[in-house]
């Protein structure tokens, strides 16, 4: 395939015509030592998406690392040998560059060889724009691979013609299917060292594409490559007289552009609140699909208010529309509540707001999953505790099968129940990728443990179905006498011992109360159940927390004043209580 560039005239036409070329996200994915970085930076060296200097670079760093490996017996000729060819950019005449180099950036890759973190380069061909991504493919950095394909369109899974279809490859390829990746190339590589023998490509390819298909897959496509010789990578090999699928390049270019996310419903997550003066008042954040206008009816969640949309701000200015992955400021029509974590959306297909949900994990942990441990689910904007409820079962990724399991180890794919304390705002990940994926996070490490897909509700008949209470609000506080809530004491030293006069006082005035200390899912507990919860904790994250989950949840909410004393703060909770009722 002609990969050349066109000679330019006008650098104004070919700045327009680069930006209106189309953007294909790629992933290469395989076990290690497949030739993924490799095959990459062919891509990049034949297609132009080099500077002089990178390649100048790379032959050195070549050239030494041939040289130190030829007729050297010591440690010093070694050293010797490397230092010399380091110094001139010329190659042996019977070597050639090693391509893998030109994405391994990190000294620790180069000196093992091996690829660790997720590296992203770019290069255009005449019809598209290409961002790819290289993914390691050692089994303790599969957690790196996900976070690579998570934004993919389409995948190029490697196999060594020598070794075929391995474990890793095997996963690799069930993460990607998980992930949404419709289109899938399937490259039996080094098939240069087997003597591109059509009966071992055609054993490898096809194990692996009929493992493939039964994962959902749109289109499998098969290429025998040689990453280092450049056979069928962009150009045609006269080696494989047999192969009549053409080159990888070329698929990459007749791939139909992806526009999953174009039609998807307007779905706008709040990062931040912008108030820098009294007249003004905007939501930031990044839309995560769909588009917006001026004057559209939007709705926030999780309150249900509805208003419309009054202006949109970008850093060039005030814009009429905006669309998906762009960053905006709303400006709402009405005074609406809002913090981070709430979403925008279109009245017309809303998202679900699920307390209760299965998901597909891919667990990264160190630590097996603990069903009694407390977690953290980063959904968007939002991050909410959660518990495990249930794990469904667990993949066996040699088989496809599905085996019963009580807990996930590092690298383990399974579908699991959680229960989170706050509703997430989401969507299935068939149906959007931005607002159906989601990472667990260890509460008491902060290490991210796992990548989350959501699938739906854990009920049939939707969330509230299966997370409501048959006893309402209005039933508790006529039986009770009083509305439940939560009132959070002052960060002072003497405030947690002036919490058990508090509660004695408003015992005595027949209020049914009781002093938590700094537990806040107990706090929230006590309230939904119509008891007036005292809660004195001093870490402002937990505080923030729980003013949000109040909000979310209808339930009523005051910090006393710490200027007061005890029977101005009888006064102040009563006073509560009475504008509540």
């Amino acid at each position: 395939m002609d990969t050349a560039p066109q000679p330019v005239t006008d650098i104004h036409d070919f700045l327009a015509e680069y930006a209106n070329k189309e953007l294909l996200r790629l992933v290469v994915v395989g076990s290690v030592d497949d030739g993924k970085s490799t095959l990459i930076g062919r891509l990049l060296y034949e297609c132009d998406g080099l500077f002089e200097d990178q390649i100048s670079a790379v032959r050195r760093a070549t050239a030494k690392r041939v040289a130190a490996n030829e007729g050297a017996t010591s440690t010093t000729e070694l050293l010797a040998k490397g230092l010399q060819a380091a110094a001139s950019a010329e190659l042996p005449q019977e070597a050639e560059i090693d391509f893998s180099l030109f994405t391994d950036g990190l000294r620790a890759e180069r000196e093992q060889g091996i690829t660790i973190d997720v590296a992203y380069r770019y290069f255009s061909t005449p019809r598209r724009k290409i961002i790819v991504a290289d993914t390691p493919g050692h089994i303790q950095y599969t957690r790196n691979m996900a976070t690579g394909a998570s934004t993919a369109d389409a995948a190029v899974i490697l196999v060594d013609a020598r070794l075929g279809v391995l474990a890793q490859t095997r996963r690799h390829a069930y993460i990607a299917s998980l992930l949404g990746i419709p289109y899938l190339a399937v490259a039996v590589n080094k098939m240069d060292l087997v003597g591109f023998d059509r009966a071992i490509f055609d054993r490898i390819g096809t194990e692996l594409a009929e493992f493939a298909r039964t994962l959902g897959f749109t289109q499998v496509k098969l290429f025998p490559v040689s990453a280092s010789k450049g056979d069928n990578v962009t150009r045609p090999s006269t080696l494989t007289p047999w192969h009549e699928g053409g080159t990888l390049l070329g698929w990459l270019e007749s791939l139909p552009h992806q526009s999953r996310q174009d039609k998807a419903p307007f779905r706008f997550p709040v990062q931040y609140v912008l108030r820098p003066h009294l007249d003004y008042r905007g939501f930031a954040g990044q839309i995560a699909s769909g588009t917006v206008r001026v004057g559209d009816e939007v709705m926030v969640l999780p309150s249900r208010r509805r208003t419309r949309v009054a202006g949109i701000d970008t850093f060039e200015g005030t814009q009429q529309e905006g669309s998906a992955p762009f960053s905006i400021t709303l400006r709402l029509a009405d005074e609406v509540d809002l913090s981070r974590g709430d979403v925008i959306t279109h009245v017309v297909q809303p998202p679900q707001a699920l307390h209760q949900l299965e998901a597909m994990l891919v667990w990264f942990g160190e630590q097996p999953l603990d069903g009694s441990r407390r977690y953290l689910v980063k959904h968007s904007t939002r991050t909410v505790p959660a518990s495990l409820e249930q794990i469904l079962w667990r993949k066996d990724l040699e088989n496809l099968t599905e085996v019963p399991a009580e807990t996930l180890a590092l690298n383990d794919i399974g579908k699991v129940r959680l229960v989170c304390k706050r509703p997430l705002l989401c969507d299935p990940y068939r149906d959007n990728r931005h607002t159906g994926a989601f990472i667990v996070i260890d509460a008491l490490t902060h290490d991210t443990v796992a990548a989350g897909m959501i699938l739906g509700s854990t009920g049939p008949a939707g969330d509230k179905a299966t997370a409501g209470s048959l006893v309402t609000v209005k039933e508790r506080s006529e039986r009770l006498g009083q509305k439940g809530g939560v009132i959070l004491l002052p960060d002072t030293p003497q405030a947690e011992a002036q919490a058990y006069q508090l509660e004695r006082r408003l015992f005595e005035q027949g209020r049914h109360v009781s002093v938590v200390r700094g537990d806040i899912d107990v706090a929230l507990a006590l309230a939904e159940a119509g008891l007036i919860a005292l809660v004195h904790t001093v870490a402002p994250q937990a505080r923030r927390g729980l003013r949000d989950q109040l909000r979310d949840a209808g339930l009523i909410g005051a910090d006393l004043d710490p200027s007061s004393d005890l029977e101005g703060w009888v006064r102040q909770v009563l006073s509560t209580q009475e504008a509540a009722s």
